[in-house]
């Protein structure tokens, strides 16, 4: 199997596309770590949320995001909750649901080097 970093996004506007099973999402979340599975309304999503430093820290992420959904053609809803808390939500609207895009996606997320935007998870 490729590595999802390696694949580009394809268009969203065939008719040959659909949403993929469950089944299917829980096989590819394996590869995209610090995702899950959410489902909205019976829309499955993927979902992932992190607090970044600062209000303007998360500014700088969403923006590295951005970077990366418009080169694939493929674009997240973005949302800064507080000050602080950073949350992403992958689906692929034009099917209302999962498809390898969203994984696609997800996979060159995490692939972004923004530890320096992120606040350090407390040590238990």
């Amino acid at each position: 199997m490729a590595d999802l970093t390696s694949k580009k996004c394809v268009p969203c506007d065939s008719k040959d596309i659909r949403p993929m099973s469950e089944q299917s999402a829980n096989e590819l979340l394996a590869q995209v770590q610090g995702w899950n599975l959410l489902s909205e309304g019976g829309v499955m999503k993927l979902h992932r949320s992190c607090k970044v430093k600062s209000f303007t820290k998360g500014l700088e992420f969403f923006q590295l995001v951005a970077d990366v959904a418009e080169a694939e053609g493929h674009h997240p809803d973005l949302h800064l909750v507080g000050w602080n808390n950073v949350k992403i939500d992958i689906w692929t609207h034009s099917v209302g649901g999962l498809t390898e895009n969203d994984f696609i996606l997800a996979a060159k997320i995490n692939s972004l080097h923004v530890e320096h935007l992120l606040r350090r998870k407390a040590v238990a």
